[in-house]
């Protein structure tokens, strides 16, 4: 008797589809925490193999394990299931440096009037 593998497979929401042929897929896994018995959330980020571009950011997507595509993919996209609304959050500059304001009124030049005196 010849074994199927066991693909593993993963639900996720599409959070980039900058690359060409790739999608970067969060998942998200629930559960709770040992000693303490609180339920928790962590994501995970996948890049996943898109060979048509169809994926938009926020759609929901089933992607499967497969055998590496290139340095980090080893997932490909199956189906899109759905849409999901996504917030873009932009990650915070350095602390301490602030953000330069450029004054947009111009300097007025100081006329001297003390040049050669006349009499």
């Amino acid at each position: 008797m010849e074994k199927k593998p066991i693909v593993k497979t993963r639900k996720g929401v599409v959070v980039s589809d900058r690359m060409n042929k790739t999608a970067v897929v969060r998942v998200e896994r629930v559960f709770r925490h040992p000693l303490f018995q609180k339920t928790l959330k962590s994501y995970k980020r996948f890049k996943a193999h898109d060979p048509e571009n169809k994926c938009k950011i926020g759609d929901v997507v089933i992607i499967s394990e497969t055998r590496p595509l290139s340095r980090e993919k080893r997932w490909k996209i199956d189906q899109v299931v759905g849409f999901e609304k996504v917030i873009e959050r932009k990650r915070p500059g350095p602390l301490h440096k602030k953000p330069v304001v450029v004054s947009t009124e111009k300097k007025e030049e100081k006329k001297d009037d003390s040049g050669p005196i006349q009499a």
